[in-house]
């Protein structure tokens, strides 16, 4: 049979939390190349490295939630609660994950294996990497063969070299 083995399409609702998700993922991923590009042009050891770049992430966290939370006491007159609640705690949650990358390389760099400066472009350059890879999955399921998603995948990856050359040429 047709379909057999695949798993049934997300509902509107499933898939309203996977665009938002993903909104959020790439927020942070852009977020993130200019926290550790302005971390490689800084003085920052990769303890003060380690700080920054989980007080971004987190802060991001907090931030998205704060303006989540207010958002729907304007528009419903009270909190969110329940499923609304743990609804925005999964929806916000890519914002923390986009520091997991820069960490585990800043580690590398406090156990010499590259220097810090390394660990941070490498860090900026993943990222960026992964808008590529964002964009080119958005291609893809767009359909129209490689063009779209190639382009789509440039353009990501350019506005994610943007930010990195910015932050680069403004010397933090």
């Amino acid at each position: 049979m047709a379909g057999q083995g695949r798993a049934p399409a997300p509902s509107e609702a499933e898939t309203d939390v996977l665009v938002d998700r993903l909104k959020e993922r790439l927020y942070a991923t852009i977020t993130m190349i200019a926290v550790v590009v302005g971390l490689a042009y800084g003085h920052a050891g990769p303890t003060g490295a380690v700080a920054t770049v989980l007080t971004a992430a987190l802060g991001l966290w907090l931030a998205a939630l704060v303006a989540d939370q207010q958002a729907h006491r304007t528009v419903h007159g009270r909190f969110a609660t329940g499923r609304e609640l743990r609804r925005m705690l999964h929806v916000s949650s890519p914002l923390l994950s986009c520091a997991v990358g820069p960490l585990v390389l800043t580690g590398l760099a406090a156990l010499d294996v590259l220097s810090l400066y390394a660990a941070l472009l490498v860090s900026a350059g993943v990222q960026v990497a992964s808008l590529f890879g964002w964009g080119w999955t958005a291609g893809r399921r767009m359909g129209g063969g490689t063009l779209l998603p190639l382009l789509a995948g440039f353009v990501d990856a350019v506005i994610g070299a943007a930010v990195a050359l910015v932050k680069a040429a403004a010397g933090h």
